[in-house]
């Protein structure tokens, strides 16, 4: 190889290390910042627990099968799953972490901060507690006061009561808008939103499966 030949190769290397090298530090500081950022998450969800706002304010049902529907080896795993059936690449902490760790959410490189991150809450938080900001966080869609931001406040503007009197279809309504908030309608007459219910009944009573970790639109129940 020429001279020259041999240096483009070599800018060329450096240059894909310096890429790599950035990628490992942007990841690093994810799970840095979620480590910074733990002690005050750890007191905002112990108060959503005392205030019942919490995953012990739903009932043991909608609980399983909050986690069925949205991350079903939540209780596992340590903020990545890549496997379980109708998981989906973000699990329950991932998408936790879209809501407190950026401005505004962008697929791409930025997906990896929001897996270290997800990461940095696993090693500091519990899951009673990861669950109580998920619960806060959470969209549900458009209501009649503007964009719904949490499970509680979605179940009083749409049902006018809190999840644990909920019937188990106004609650499997609210899990089902979750998958993409922006798509589904709760208020109003909505086709797609009721096929999606009857899928997720269909899983939770054990007649159907998701056909693999990315089906998380629930086709194998369809």
């Amino acid at each position: 190889m020429s001279r020259p030949g041999r240096s483009i190769l070599a800018v060329l290397l450096f240059a894909i290390l310096g890429a790599l090298l950035a990628l490992l530090v942007y990841a690093a500081m994810g799970y840095a910042d979620a480590l910074r950022d733990a002690p005050r998450l750890k007191a905002r969800a112990d108060r959503l627990i005392t205030e019942g706002r919490g995953p012990d304010a739903l009932t043991p049902a909608e609980l399983r099968q909050l986690i069925r529907v949205e991350d079903p080896d939540f209780w596992h795993h340590h903020g990545v799953d890549n496997d379980t059936p109708g998981a989906g690449v973000t699990t329950i902490t991932q998408s936790l972490s879209k809501h407190l760790a950026f401005a505004a959410f962008k697929p791409g490189v930025r997906k990896l901060r929001q897996i270290t991150y997800a990461m940095g809450l696993e090693a500091r938080l519990s899951k009673r507690q990861i669950l109580a900001l998920f619960l806060a966080e959470v969209p549900f869609g458009r209501g009649p006061k503007g964009w719904m931001q949490g499970a509680f406040t979605a179940s009083a503007q749409v049902y006018g009561k809190p999840p644990v009197d909920l019937s188990q279809t106004q609650w499997l309504r609210l899990v089902a808008v979750l998958v993409t908030p922006s798509k589904f309608h709760l208020f109003g007459p909505d086709p797609h939103l009721d096929e999606r219910v009857h899928r997720i009944e269909r899983l939770i009573a054990g007649r159907c499966q998701p056909r693999g970790n990315g089906d998380v639109m629930l086709d194998g129940c369809a």
